[in-house]
């Protein structure tokens, strides 16, 4: 059996069937899964028949997964501690009216990056759909290796050696959460360069997201304004697709090499049971060289990135 692949766009993106997600993978199978990632950037496996355990074994298949830890004292609905929720369902299962959790989630209508705000990031993340609405909910993904191809050479050399500090509460405040800018700046922050070479291709990628707060060295103004040129730059159609979910979808993607967002949808009257484990990034992936980009790849710099 080998996988079967469908690119999505000409470059990026890629829908894969042909392969049983709940059995155990033969060596060969999880090396075509992990080389389809570094190819594509996001991979969609279509109604996959995971429930939560399979969900984690498969996903342990790709390193160290993060354990989450409870905002505030609110109790996970899940029995494994590897599950972050990514819908709008109370512990007890019903719908959420909590305006506090429904403003927090604002921010993920933003394009972003998950854990860009850690030092010690994160590489894949795996959502799974157990129950979607019927309307809207999307996700929306950017192509961040194409974005960097096709800009101006100009603004290659201008990002370069650049480096963006990131921060979840600045993330939520663009999106009208109710903090200010001084407790964002009393809260942390990580420092990641603006262009990286991604560990599974050797391609470089931009490195940016809503969470990028400042440019190192730059003022403040100035700093921002270049985050959101490279942003509105990066999303253009030519760099983006979306996702509609089915319930059983799996969809994989690279923190390395894209951005993503959230689609509105009525989290006040419909359900959206959305589950993720994700891939913390130490120790980091080995560097798979790709021969067509191989003048583009400098050992150091990638070394300085992954122990930042």
């Amino acid at each position: 059996m080998s996988l079967q692949i469908r690119k999505i766009t000409p470059h990026f993106g890629a829908e894969i069937t042909g392969v049983d997600l709940t059995q155990p993978l033969s060596p060969e199978m999880e090396a075509d899964i992990v080389s389809a990632m570094g190819d594509y950037g996001v991979c969609v496996y279509p109604q996959t028949g995971l429930d939560d355990a399979a969900h984690i074994w498969f996903s342990r298949m790709f390193g160290n997964l993060w354990t989450v830890s409870g905002i505030g004292t609110r109790k996970s609905r899940f029995a494994f501690p590897h599950l972050f929720e990514a819908g709008n369902l109370n512990p007890d299962g019903s719908i959420s009216a909590d305006e506090t959790a429904r403003a927090r989630r604002k921010g993920d209508r933003l394009w972003h990056t998950d854990s860009s705000f850690t030092k010690e990031r994160t590489t894949y993340s795996l959502l799974l759909a157990h129950e979607v609405p019927e309307e809207g909910g999307e996700t929306f993904f950017a192509d961040m290796r194409g974005a960097y191809d096709a800009l101006p050479q100009e603004m290659k050399d201008r990002i370069e050696t650049l480096e963006a500090e990131h921060s979840y509460q600045y993330s939520r405040m663009l999106a009208g959460f109710p903090i200010t800018e001084e407790e964002v700046e009393r809260m942390p922050t990580a420092r990641h360069p603006l262009v990286h070479i991604h560990p599974g291709s050797g391609r470089k990628s931009l490195y940016i997201a809503a969470h990028a707060l400042r440019i190192v060295g730059m003022e403040k103004e100035e700093g921002r304004a270049l985050i959101k040129e490279l942003l509105a730059f990066a999303t253009q159609p030519q760099f983006t697709f979306g996702h509609k979910w089915q319930a059983g979808d799996l969809v994989i993607w690279d923190n390395f090499c894209t951005m993503h967002r959230g689609g509105e949808y009525d989290d006040v009257n419909h359900r959206r049971d959305m589950r993720r484990t994700t891939v913390m990034a130490y120790p980091p992936p080995p560097v798979v060289m790709d021969p067509r980009f191989s003048d583009r790849f400098d050992p150091s710099r990638f070394e300085a990135m992954v122990h930042d």
